[in-house]
């Protein structure tokens, strides 16, 4: 490890979770003098200052009068900060209620220090661990190597020679020294450059713009402002929180078995596995949906029009009962407050010809006052002008339509066909396969060009029959 005395400003990066390390290495540092270390041998060396895992757990369960499981995850969180690293398997960074080995990690590698783990101290590290191990690295290590010769190939020689000093003080060191350094440097270097598919604790988002820290000074406009929003903040109805909590648990209660994070994903995580199997499934406008799906159509109106497929079935239901007008209206409101602002005009007059113009042939059923303020703003047309009537129309449809759909033949004949994935089971050798073998993906302006098809062919086949002009076609024909 390359030894630096300048240290770059990086608390505005750090700076979040600055309060959650302070009180993590209180608790390392009372747990040194807690947890009584002795000598172990590992291989043939002899290691100082060692730890067992369980003798950890115990302490930390003794210490926050908490439950072993509790107390392993808290060790476990422990490890991924490398404030303790373990001496036998350096990959997973986990601790271990038995007699695995550990020992606690030098304050110089603490995260509190705020060291940047620059590429050229990666690519020295490497090197140097390259040189000792006669070219036999992990092979996310030689991929990481590759890599970085290939990016810093500028400064390679003197990559290599930093590495070569380092190898040759390292070898003046005794054994056990040695070994522990080693240790020490692994478990810094695969904490701030984990393996594939390995997450780190120490990852956080693109550099901020603006520093969270420094004090604003606010302007007599910005006070006034900020004064009329509490204002109005404290004039709004409350909710009592019996009443809030109760809707909380609802929502927990509907949506835990479709969260990512509380339920597993089926047939696997594609950001996981390297397998897009779920990607295929989950389609847009894909044939046959998967059950968790469907399930999820039911719980709201917005869900079922959110969901592209499911729009589509719910399509086909107002199709047999003649009343598809309303989602036609809908889907005209939406594309005029997304689409371009030239085009918003013709779509504007467009949409009051098919809806709302006297004898239109797709005519809508809305309330007076609505009507006369959507056709008084359509003289001055923008991307809200549709917004009173949208609204109304989707207010019909959730409290009727929705209703009589989830009971008709048309949603009971999709749950029957959904399917749900098997999980997939891949062994190591298999996802390293899968990450070799891995696909570009479709480019997300091809999936755009699809839609636009999609939607074209669709707005073709529901376009409203001139009867006047057929009758004249047959007329003709006769």
């Amino acid at each position: 490890m390359t030894i630096r005395t300048a240290r770059p400003n990086r608390g505005q990066h750090y700076q979040p979770r600055m309060h959650c390390l302070k009180k993590l290495e209180a608790i390392v540092v009372e747990m040194q003098s807690g947890v009584k270390g002795s000598e172990q041998k590992l291989n043939v060396t002899t290691i100082p200052h060692v730890v067992a895992g369980n003798d950890i757990i115990a302490w930390i369960a003794n210490k926050m009068k908490t439950t072993v499981e509790e107390a392993q995850t808290f060790g476990t969180m422990l490890v991924a900060y490398c404030y303790i690293y373990p001496l036998q398997n350096h990959k997973k960074l986990v601790m271990c209620n038995d007699a695995s080995l550990y020992r606690f990690q030098t304050p110089y590698f603490w995260p509190t220090q705020k060291w940047v783990a620059e590429d050229s101290d990666y690519a020295i590290y490497l090197a140097k661990r390259n040189i000792r191990k006669k070219g036999m690295l992990e092979p996310y290590e030689q991929v990481h190597y590759n890599h970085l010769h290939e990016w810093l190939n500028h400064k390679w020689d003197f990559i290599v020679m930093q590495a070569t000093e380092q190898y040759k003080a390292g070898k003046e060191r005794k054994k056990p020294d040695r070994v522990v350094l080693d240790c020490q440097e692994r478990a810094y270097w695969i904490v701030n450059r984990p393996p594939r598919r390995t997450h780190s604790a120490l990852d956080t988002g693109p550099e901020r713009l603006m520093d969270p820290n420094t004090d604003e000074k606010m302007s007599f406009d910005q006070y006034r402002r900020q004064n009329i929003f509490y204002q109005q903040a404290i004039m709004r109805s409350k909710v009592k929180s019996s009443v809030s909590l109760g809707a909380l648990v609802k929502y927990v209660t509907t949506y835990k078995n479709h969260d990512p994070f509380l339920a597993p994903c089926l047939p696997s995580n594609p950001w996981q596995t390297d397998n897009d199997t779920y990607w295929n499934l989950n389609m847009r406008r894909v044939e046959v949906p998967t059950k968790s799906r469907v399930e999820r159509w039911s719980f709201s109106f917005f869900e079922l029009l959110s969901d592209l497929r499911g729009r589509d079935d719910f399509k086909i239901f107002l199709k047999r009962e003649f009343s598809g007008e309303n989602l036609a209206f809908w889907e005209a409101a939406e594309e005029l407050k997304l689409g371009t602002a030239s085009s918003m005009s013709t779509k504007a007059e467009s949409i009051f010809k098919t809806f709302l113009a006297p004898g239109a042939p797709r005519w809508i059923n809305i309330d007076g006052r609505t009507m006369g303020l959507t056709v008084k703003g359509l003289d001055h047309p923008h991307r809200y002008v549709l917004e009173a009537a949208q609204t109304h129309v989707f207010l019909l449809m959730k409290k009727d339509t929705f209703f009589r759909y989830l009971k008709s033949p048309v949603y009971k004949e999709i749950q029957k066909k959904a399917i749900t994935p098997e999980p997939h089971n891949f062994s190591p050798a298999q996802l390293e396969q899968n990450a070799q073998n891995r696909s570009a993906g479709i480019h997300p302006i091809i999936l755009w060009q699809q839609e636009e098809e999609e939607n074209a062919k669709a707005a073709a086949a529901s376009a409203p029959v001139d009867v006047k002009a057929m009758m004249s076609k047959i007329d003709r024909k006769k």
